[in-house]
């Protein structure tokens, strides 16, 4: 009788060894390489797609995606038109602040628009304490910043001329004002400008 007790036991342990291995995401076979994706979650295959917050398609058929990193911040990923391969993570905007809920990307003939907000309890509906707006161009490989600290965020970017005169402009209403942030290829952000209505 003790001989079947100690059986069952080392069964059961074994059995629960095994469900812990399984729960905790291990590779079935053992062994293996695994490959970061933007979100720092790991996956087995080496090929395995980046998951974004948000993603687009820029219309020379190139793809950015863009993903809230917690401890980390915005990291950005693209990749070519004729490949399937990512480049590696970018940081955009190192914090390690709460990320809020909505993460905007908008293309502009190549020029690459974003919007994104931090800040405690965001992602539940409290105002952002840090609001990015950031543009990038060319490759795509360095991205111009502009922080704006204790403001509601960016609302929409929108454009003005075309060419290397455009103005990208990032823009949140009230009924009081309209606050107005100005970007251009040669002298990059300007000073953020409220506009009494």
């Amino acid at each position: 009788m003790r001989m079947r007790g100690d059986r069952l036991r080392a069964l059961a342990g074994a059995a629960l060894a095994v469900g812990v291995a399984v729960a905790c995401g291990g590779p079935a076979g053992g062994g293996g390489t695994a490959a970061p994706t933007a979100t720092g979650v790991t996956s087995s295959t080496p090929a395995a797609t980046p998951r974004f917050d948000e993603e687009i398609e820029l219309s020379d058929g190139r793809r950015v995606g863009m993903a809230y990193v917690a401890g980390r911040g915005l990291v950005e990923r693209h990749r070519d038109a004729d490949s399937t391969a990512w480049s590696a993570p970018n940081v955009v905007y190192a914090t390690a602040t709460d990320r809020c809920q909505s993460l905007t990307l908008k293309e502009f003939d190549g020029t690459v628009a974003v919007i994104a907000d931090w800040g405690v309890y965001c992602y539940d509906g409290e105002p952002p304490t840090e609001s990015i707006a950031a543009v990038g161009t060319t490759d795509l490989a360095r991205w111009d910043t502009n922080l704006t600290r204790s403001f509601d965020g960016w609302t929409k970017v929108t454009a003005e001329g075309g060419g290397d005169s455009r103005r990208l402009l990032f823009t949140r209403g009230s009924t009081e004002s309209l606050t107005r942030l100005g970007w251009t290829r040669s002298g990059g952000f300007a000073e953020v400008e409220e506009i009494p209505r």
